[in-house]
């Protein structure tokens, strides 16, 4: 075993009983896996090397139940360092550890630990206090388990608290989805109903228009028969009519006009006027003209007959 790597020289050979010393052997880094094929080897005592840390799979060696790591120059321990359950003693002594990782808590078959000479944290320090006899270091792996635990118990906590804030959140989120969801939806709903409403307006538009179209043409086609079968004729124009209407209307007044004077020289004391003489003159005139036209008229139809 080389004093860079711990390679060259077995393990084996160093292996007294159930004790593995590899102190004092300016070791850098811990041959993990050849000590891993030693499960006998409970004791290990790796003090006075150049450790500055430990592999993660250094926690694999669940069957060491004395570690002996003073006078290294550790910076931290594994964040899994806890599944070294089997642990009872643990030296720590002289190194440059200012914290615990939280899995430190579950080493519950810790007996013994000395943490002396460490720029630790005050509160942890208080706490581990001095380890200057056999009762001390007893009552520092009691301690400092306990408060490991508490710190453990308080990130759980806190991670509950973070976990029920994500779910609340999480749960608030869904709940404003399925209110956005179901607004869209409405929304959705609302839109086909207007839609629906304009078409059915359009279609009622569409239909009112056709029907008064048929029924124009249907009109206009009535009033187109009615001249071709000849029972009403063509109608003057509105100006003509109403100048025939003012014609008639005059000679109208004229004829009532004459009849008036006619009466008044046949029924009056004015028929010896010599006005009235006049007029009785031409209506006896006229009276014989008619009815020498209306002899004429009977001659004629009788010849025609003939």
């Amino acid at each position: 075993m080389s004093r860079g790597g711990g390679k060259g020289l077995s393990l084996k050979d160093k292996l007294d009983g159930n004790e593995l010393d590899l102190s004092l052997c300016d070791l850098n880094e811990v041959p993990v896996r050849e000590l891993a094929a030693l499960p006998k080897a409970t004791i290990l005592d790796l003090s006075c090397n150049n450790l500055i840390s430990l592999p993660s799979d250094f926690c694999s060696l669940m069957h060491l139940v004395k570690l002996d790591l003073s006078k290294n120059r550790l910076q931290q321990l594994p964040l899994d360092f806890g599944r070294l359950v089997n642990l009872q003693h643990l030296d720590l002594l002289n190194n440059r550890l200012v914290t615990l990782p939280v899995s430190f808590a579950q080493l519950k078959n810790l007996k013994w630990l000395d943490l002396k000479d460490n720029p630790l944290d005050p509160v942890l320090a208080k706490v581990a206090g001095d380890c200057l006899d056999e009762k001390q270091c007893k009552q520092a792996a009691v301690k400092v388990l306990q408060h490991m635990k508490a710190i453990q118990s308080e990130q759980d906590r806190q991670r509950q608290r973070k976990l029920q804030a994500e779910r609340e959140m999480e749960k608030k989120r869904e709940a404003e989805q399925r209110a956005k969801e179901a607004q869209e939806r409405e929304l959705r709903k609302r839109e086909k109903a207007e839609e629906k409403e304009r078409r059915r307006r359009e279609y009622d538009a569409q239909k009112a228009a056709k029907h008064e179209i048929e029924k124009k043409t249907k009109k206009e086609t009535v009033q187109t028969r009615k001249p071709a079968s000849g029972s009403r004729p063509p109608q003057p124009p509105r100006h003509k009519h109403s100048w025939s209407r003012s014609v008639l209307r005059v000679l109208l007044f004229l004829l009532l006009c004459v009849v008036c004077a006619l009466a008044a020289c046949k029924l009056t004391e004015l028929q010896r006027q010599p006005l009235c003489v006049g007029v009785n003159t031409l209506f006896e005139d006229v009276l014989a003209a008619l009815q020498n036209h209306k002899t004429l008229q009977n001659i004629l139809q009788q010849n025609s007959q003939q």
